[in-house]
């Protein structure tokens, strides 16, 4: 699943899978862009989704999603 496919999945607007991730809005509309995010990020976002639908997701498992090295 994308990072949009979690956000409906949660029920969030883009401001609150921000705000829940703890990252600027600003940097998740980037990283839905496939523009590449820092793996702190991405494991922000995972554990954000994780927490909100009750099971394990990874940032590994966010597709589409690009990591700087």
């Amino acid at each position: 699943m994308t990072l949009d496919d979690y956000r409906i999945s949660c029920r969030w607007s883009k401001a609150e899978m921000a705000r829940q991730a703890g990252i600027d809005a600003s940097t998740l509309n980037r990283a839905m862009r496939g523009i590449p995010v820092s793996r702190d990020t991405a494991r922000k976002l995972a554990s954000a989704i994780s927490e909100r639908l009750g099971r394990s997701v990874t940032w590994q498992q966010l597709e589409g999603l690009n990591i700087t090295d």
